[in-house]
């Protein structure tokens, strides 16, 4: 009897999250779709591939709680393949940054991670089978300018990517990190023409990048069975 590969991907109701989500339950995936605030699209989108035999669940958990995450992964049983992908940003010079926002911003992108993951991993490592992949940015890489608190959490989710894939790659469990440049997500809509227009042109490609061009990635990692440890760049060559 054919089995399903069952996929957990967080921050699932809009932007990338949603387009993994729709790609993955494409590819014959069961889709376990969190979500903490937005539902709309997300659960239009259940239901528009249920009646193409996709399987798409979505579970409500504010996976910076650990109680509540515990409780996510309770629903799911078991996942093959968890992709960490909730995130916020903020634009604001250092010197403006409060305590309060720092907190916020390495709760939700960083803590988040490491309690989904841990708590995924469990399962995986009885398993002897699993992937990891996080969801990083391309200032996790090079930095961004007023974006100190955001470029340390995504630097952070690097870190945690590379040391993680060579704890976990004897019991094989891959981990992987897909660091995307600008995206045109709600999270970049307060980008004006004129930032568009010179991010486009600081991109050898010349263009911004989809949501559906990482999750188009992340289907690549989860399928590979030879790679770990790396940061996958979708950005266009903004970064080289």
């Amino acid at each position: 009897m054919y089995m399903r590969k069952k996929v957990l991907i967080t921050g699932a109701s809009r932007g990338i999250g949603l387009k993994t989500a729709e790609l993955f339950a494409l590819n014959g995936y069961t889709v376990y779709a969190n979500y903490n605030k937005n539902t709309s699209e997300l659960f239009a989108l259940r239901d528009k591939l249920a009646a193409q035999g996709c399987a798409i669940i979505p579970i409500h958990a504010d996976i910076a709680d650990y109680k509540q995450a515990e409780q996510m992964f309770l629903q799911t049983d078991s996942v093959d393949i968890l992709i960490n992908n909730a995130g916020i940003a903020q634009f604001k010079q250092f010197i403006d940054i409060t305590e309060q926002d720092w907190d916020n911003m390495l709760t939700v992108n960083l803590k988040s991670v490491f309690i989904c993951s841990s708590l995924a991993a469990q399962n995986m490592i009885r398993n002897k089978f699993g992937c990891i992949i996080n969801i990083s940015s391309v200032w996790g890489v090079t930095g961004g300018s007023c974006e100190v608190h955001y470029s340390a959490a995504k630097a952070g989710v690097i870190g945690f990517t590379k040391a993680l894939a060579k704890e976990l790659g004897p019991s094989g469990i891959r981990v992987n990190c897909i660091a995307p440049g600008v995206i045109a997500t709600d999270m970049n809509s307060s980008l004006t023409d004129e930032d568009i227009l010179a991010l486009k042109e600081q991109t050898p490609l010349g263009s911004i990048g989809t949501p559906a061009q990482v999750a188009q990635a992340a289907l690549f990692l989860a399928q590979n069975e030879f790679i770990t440890g790396e940061v996958l760049n979708i950005n266009g060559g903004f970064y080289i």
